[in-house]
């Protein structure tokens, strides 16, 4: 890759792509539900937000490939677009203390005010519960649940596995597509794609 600086070549090195066939849910499945704590000290569960449209996005802002998305403005906007029309959207930090990507809620609002961030809420998922529960590997690693609580789509953000900003220029959103598909009362077409990213950080 053309003009990659040093950091981003160890911190490449240091991600997988992770690549898997058996889920511990899928589409078609109705979606675990699950507690957490949001970077402002409030409990959050999937259930309370029955009826609703809602999206799980796995981060950590330590990844070259979340930094693709988040330094853009790529994920920012995806996030203002889909709030603005009633969609829940929850960013689900799954890194163990001592792991890349591990934050307290002080930090998590830092970045997040820094990035113009605009996700529903920020939950932290230290012991790695939430992302055992959705078996999320990478991040970004994308879910869309329905207003009954079925998961629709799950998987990459888009079709370009890459750390690469410039790959977001005619790249295929696929999470776009599965909600508008799905929000107009028609099967998505691709429900489940191969996540990206780094590797989600759990415990050891």
């Amino acid at each position: 890759m053309p003009h990659i600086s040093a950091a981003l070549k160890s911190a490449l090195l240091a991600t997988t792509l992770i690549a898997s066939t058996a889920f511990a849910v899928k589409p078609g499945d109705q979606a675990p539900d699950f507690k957490g704590t949001d970077s402002n000290g409030h409990t959050q569960t999937l259930s309370e937000y029955k009826g609703k449209w809602v999206v799980l996005e796995w981060a950590n802002r330590g990844c070259p490939f979340e930094q693709k998305h988040y330094n853009s403005g790529n994920m920012e906007a995806l996030q203002k677009e889909w709030t603005a029309k009633g969609v829940i959207w929850l960013r689900i930090v799954s890194s163990a203390p001592g792991q890349q990507g591990f934050v307290t809620p002080a930090e998590d609002n830092e970045y997040l005010s820094s990035k113009h961030a605009a996700p529903t809420a920020s939950i932290l998922d230290p012991t790695g519960a939430i992302g055992h529960l959705y078996e999320a590997k990478t991040t970004p690693d994308m879910f869309v649940i329905d207003p009954t609580g079925k998961l629709v789509y799950m998987g990459a953000i888009d079709d370009k596995p890459s750390p690469d900003p410039d790959t977001l220029k005619g790249a295929h959103n696929y999470l776009n597509q599965a909600l508008e598909e799905a929000m107009a009362g028609k099967a998505v077409t691709t429900p489940v794609t191969r996540s990206y990213g780094c590797s989600v950080k759990y415990a050891e």
